[in-house]
């Protein structure tokens, strides 16, 4: 089992390395469906791997690129940790009501696998149609940060729940109410903004029970060189082919979930 949990943090790794979908839209699956954990175990032990490999991603991009837009940051987050704040809470409640919680996670991961896969496929229409209407980079008014907050709320409130959506509907949000925005600049917001929320959300859940140590580690050691392999990689793999098919695999998935 030890060389399994190894060889799907390189396999996960490695697709992420070489797509850019979040690590939690094909981690947590795996690991329900392959390891046959449950999804609040999944859940909670992907979040704090989420809040881990993210680190190094955001280093580079502060460190090396300087595309990280902290006042977006900070705006989401605003939203993002009382949204996981709260839902953690409820999870508490549900965690002395039988399998309730299971279930709870399980129709959230679907729902989110869905989401996710839908939004890999509009991604390039939605950017388009909001860069029609906004007319720069990253101009802030009250409106449009008010509804940073707000989408900050809903995607922390997800992804506590699923671990699925800090990377890939982070970066939807980031296209939609910032368009214009450089992607290096959008990868390096969502990497940063991505962050807090796992972290909080992870230790939550292992405050509830939910982490297990063991499978965290051997994850983390077999993602590490799958990232770099994958990342190599990902320049010479047409973007237009991926991307189907990953959608396509998370949509059936998640209606698997849900039903």
């Amino acid at each position: 089992m030890a060389f399994g949990y190894l060889a799907i943090g390189l396999l996960v790794g490695f697709l992420v390395g070489l797509t850019g979908v979040g690590g939690g839209s094909l981690m947590t699956p795996l690991l329900v469906f392959l390891f046959r954990f449950k999804p609040v175990v999944a859940v909670g032990t992907d979040l704090l791997f989420a809040a881990i490999t993210k680190c190094g991603g955001v280093l580079v991009h502060h460190g090396k690129h300087k595309s990280v837009h902290w006042r977006i940051v900070a705006l989401m987050s605003l939203g993002s940790i009382p949204g996981s704040l709260l839902t953690l809470m409820v999870l508490r409640q549900y965690a002395r009501v039988g399998d309730a919680q299971n279930r709870i996670i399980s129709v959230s991961l679907g729902v989110a696998l869905i989401l996710t896969a839908l939004a890999q496929l509009v991604r390039g229409r939605l950017q388009r149609m909001a860069m029609a209407r906004v007319p720069d980079a990253s101009s802030q008014n009250s409106f449009r940060s008010s509804v940073t907050v707000a989408a900050g709320f809903l995607i922390g409130t997800l992804v506590t729940l699923s671990s699925v959506g800090a990377g890939a509907l982070g970066t939807i949000a980031l296209l939609v109410l910032y368009p214009r925005m450089p992607t290096l600049q959008v990868v390096g917001t969502d990497l940063s903004f991505a962050i807090p929320l796992t972290l909080v959300a992870g230790l939550g859940h292992l405050q509830l029970g939910n982490v297990n140590i063991s499978l965290l580690g051997s994850l983390l050691v077999g993602s590490l060189p799958g990232i770099w392999v994958g990342s190599l990689l990902s320049a010479k793999v047409p973007d237009r082919f991926l991307r189907p098919i990953l959608a396509s695999v998370l949509f059936v998935v998640g209606l698997k979930l849900v039903m």
